[in-house]
Order: structure tokens, then sequence, then C-alpha cells
């Protein structure tokens, strides 16, 4: 089976393309306004980039009537955006969050989390969360669409302070994954979390390679 996406159509009922990416870690991210209004919502197109220093991404379509999404105009406005790690036992917060409330509305509140004071962010940390990234705001990419929904903001940010719990460290110093249970999408309505974890080590990676692969502290 192949089809050309956007001149054929689609052989299957549902569309493979956002279920064969997985899993796609969830960018649980709360931002400020200027008003000092919170938000909170999830992204599934959020990532990583590099190490040194540590920077990030999240993608966000915009609304079907053109709107852009708040998270990425709080963070264009205030220079700021935080990352919450999504957990299994969050997943129905994370989802509250995922509806689109009117303007005005605390996905806080509506979610039932708790806010945390950051230390540089302006932004607030959902407390119940195991792990949080302060980012600074660093540009927006704007990708055309082929309708207003499909046009997509590729936000970067610089990771300028890292929370984690004491609880979800384990004794040699790493997350305790299998504990945290970090939640991810699959695509359709689904999801799954981390219950498995196996190493794999590069044959023949030594020395400074091997240190920064395993993500040693230097």
């Amino acid at each position: 089976m192949h089809y050309a996406p956007g001149v054929d159509r689609c052989p299957l009922r549902y569309s493979p393309f956002k279920s064969c990416t997985v899993p796609r870690p969830i960018g649980w991210i709360s931002t400020i306004d200027r008003a000092g209004q919170a938000n909170l919502a999830p992204y599934s197109q959020w990532q990583n980039l590099s190490f040194d220093p540590p920077m990030v991404m999240f993608a966000a379509n915009q609304y079907s009537d053109g709107r852009r999404k708040h998270s990425v105009l709080n963070a264009e406005t205030s220079g700021w955006f935080v990352w919450n790690m999504a957990t299994y036992a969050l997943r129905e917060a994370v989802n509250i969050s995922s509806m689109e409330w009117p303007d005005g509305v605390d996905e806080f509140e509506k979610a039932g989390v708790t806010k945390a004071s950051c230390v540089d962010a302006p932004a607030p940390r959902v407390a119940e969360s195991p792990a949080h990234f302060e980012c600074r705001y660093l540009s927006t990419h704007r990708l055309a669409g082929r309708s207003s929904h499909g046009w997509v903001d590729v936000v970067y940010g610089e990771v300028m302070r890292i929370h984690v719990k004491d609880e979800v460290i384990t004794p040699d110093g790493k997350l305790d994954i299998k504990a945290i249970r970090p939640l991810a999408r699959l695509g359709y309505y689904d999801y799954t979390s981390v219950t498995e974890v196996f190493e794999m080590r590069i044959p023949g990676a030594s020395g400074s390679a091997a240190d920064g692969l395993e993500g040693k502290a230097g």
C-alpha cells in the first residue's frame, strides 16, 4: 500500500501518518500572557535538539479559524515557556488541558493541578510533574499549510534550568523511568507509557564518546 498525501485519497480508513512516528513524547507546555494569565497545553510534537547548550522545540498547529495557539503567543511575548513531564499518573490532567478552552480560562484549575513557581521563568510549573525545564524562548519558525489548521509554529527554546524531584532519582543518579512512566502519543486516540527499559551500548564507543551517549554530566 502506498499513496501520495495531498494528491491521492488515503486508501485506509485512518491516515497512517501520525501513527508512524511513535512513540512521541508529550510537550506539556506552561506559559503566561502579558496580563498574568497562565496557560497549560500538551503538544505531541516535542523534542530535545542538542545538549551544549540544551535546546528543545515544540510544534503547534493553528486553530482551524487561523488563530495561533496561546502557548506560542505567550512564549513570544514573555520570552519563556516551561516544559512539564507528562506521566501516566497525570494522563487525565494532560487530556483535560488539551481541550480548546476559551480565553481567560486557567487550564491548571480545569485540569486539577497545582501551580509551582519557577526560578527564572515567569510561568508556573505543574507541581505534580516529576521533572521540568525552564526554557528561554529563542525563535519561531512558521511553516505554511494547505489549510488554516495546517499552518504550524515551531518554537525553539534553550533550557536554562532543570527541576527533578528527588524521589524519581535512582541511587546511581539516573531518572527512574519505569517508576515515572512518561506518557507518549501513538496517533489516533492512542497513548502509551514507558513500563519497560533495556540497555544497548554502541560497540566500540569509549571515553568521552561513550560518556556523551550515556549522558554523563561532565
